[in-house]
This record gives C-alpha cells, structure tokens and sequence, in this order.
C-alpha cells in the first residue's frame, strides 16, 4: 500500500509539471497576475507532494528494519522479551458524557487498557471496533452506532495521566435523542486486534450517563 502512495505521488508530480509547462509555454503575458498565482500555488503542492514522497520512503524503509528486526530474533527471545497482550479491558470511566456542557448527553467516551501477561497496561498497536447496543430495542433496531479507529488514529488517542488507557470519543448526537432518551442503561462492545501477535480480544460493558 506505501508503494502505492508513492507511485500515485510520482504521478501527480510528474502531472503538475507537465502542466506547469503548458502554462508557461501558453503564456504571452508573463507579467499576468493570475498566472503567476497560478504557478505560485503548483509550486507549493508540488513542494508537498515531494515532502510526501519523502516521508513514505523513509516509513518504507523503518518498517523494513523493523521486520529484519523481527525475524531475525530466536523464537525464544520473541516469546520471552517481547510483550504479549493477555486481555484489552473496557476501564470503568467508559460511559456517556455531555462534552459540550449544554445539559444533554451527546458523546460516547471509550477508555481501553491492553495489558501484558505482567499486568501492566502497554500501548500496544492494533486495531479496535466499537459497538453502541440498547438490548432493550428488538432485533434489527438494538444496534445504535459503530465505529472502526485505525491504528494511526489510535495511537494518538494514548492518554497516560490519572489513568492509562486509550481514551476514544464519539459523536453520538445523532444516535440519541436527548429530549425522549430515558436514560436507560446501554452496552458497549469493544473488539481489540493486537498487531504484534494477531490475537483478537473482546470485551462489552453496560454503561450510564456519566458526569466527567
């Protein structure tokens, strides 16, 4: 998928200045103002994408140690110094908030903790589903919201104060109503897929309204 990127950034490079050649053999007024916005504005998207380019090769070529890295360990070694995620907690500040401070529930807040065979809680890599359930309502009506967090989102949802977890927000405004809403307890269902070993760990809890 990086190769990819970077193809398609060469691409649009080489586009630009294929482009940028046109104008300026098109032009018969080189002091025209427009233009010269024109070429001004290809040139820092052009900047851009070389930065791009940049960035993608150099990520390319850290995972790449990475994996030599990896591989060329004893499995042993793996087993023994490698951290292994036993579970992935849903912690108990899990609930719904009224973020904006207006007097209506109107955000979903996910606390996770994956904690190693030690019983520490490690920023491990990996990908997580939510799940907003009302097992109150009938089949087809029960599920209120999901949401899918990647792991680039992820690792910039690390929160490491009073509590150690991933702390992960959603916009539930449009999945409840907060002048017919009765309060009644929901569940979440959380699914935490550990990149470093491939195991899937699954947790729900029911939660209230919560005042942060």
């Amino acid at each position: 998928m990086k190769n990819k990127s970077v193809k398609s950034k060469q691409f649009e490079i080489f586009a630009f200045c294929f482009f940028l050649t046109l104008l300026l053999t098109g032009c018969n007024n080189p002091n025209d103002a427009l233009l010269r916005e024109q070429i001004r504005e290809l040139t820092e998207q052009k900047t851009q994408l070389t930065d791009l380019i940049d960035e993608s090769r150099a990520e390319n070529k850290q995972l790449k140690k990475q994996v030599q890295v990896l591989t060329s360990l004893p499995e042993e070694v793996k087993a023994e110094n490698l951290y292994t995620i036993e579970k992935a907690k849903i912690h108990r500040y899990t609930g719904l908030y009224d973020d904006d401070k207006d007097g209506k529930i109107d955000t979903l807040i996910v606390c996770i903790q994956p904690i190693d065979n030690e019983g520490d809680v490690v920023k491990a890599t990996g990908v997580v589903d939510i799940q907003l359930w009302d097992l109150n309502k009938p089949d087809g009506e029960a599920l209120l919201g999901k949401w899918h967090v990647e792991p680039d989102e992820l690792k910039r949802r690390w929160v490491a104060l009073l509590v150690i977890n991933y702390r992960l927000k959603f916009d539930i405004t449009d999945i409840i109503d907060p002048d017919t809403w009765t309060e009644e307890p929901l569940t979440v269902k959380m699914t935490f897929t550990d990149y470093l070993s491939g195991r899937v760990f699954k947790e729900q809890k029911v939660i209230k309204p919560k005042t942060p």
